[in-house]
């Protein structure tokens, strides 16, 4: 599986804006912000940024092509 890359997260104010690529993905405030900032310091902050924001395989994609609505 490829490891998530273009993500950043700069902070404005309280909030933190996570980026991916330049585009905005999504706006944490609060105790979420607070959450995520923790998660990135005891993980890879890239993979916590891609499950934040939903950005990443979920392994299903395969079966997904063969089902008949998108064939």
């Amino acid at each position: 599986m490829g490891r998530a890359s273009g993500f950043e997260f700069p902070q404005r104010g309280g909030d933190i804006v996570i980026t991916h690529h330049g585009r905005k993905a999504a706006t944490l405030r609060g105790d979420a912000a607070a959450r995520f900032l923790e998660d990135v310091e005891q993980s890879d902050p890239q993979q916590v940024m891609a499950r934040v924001t939903g950005n990443y395989k979920r392994g299903n994609e395969r079966l997904a092509r063969k089902h008949p609505r998108n064939r």
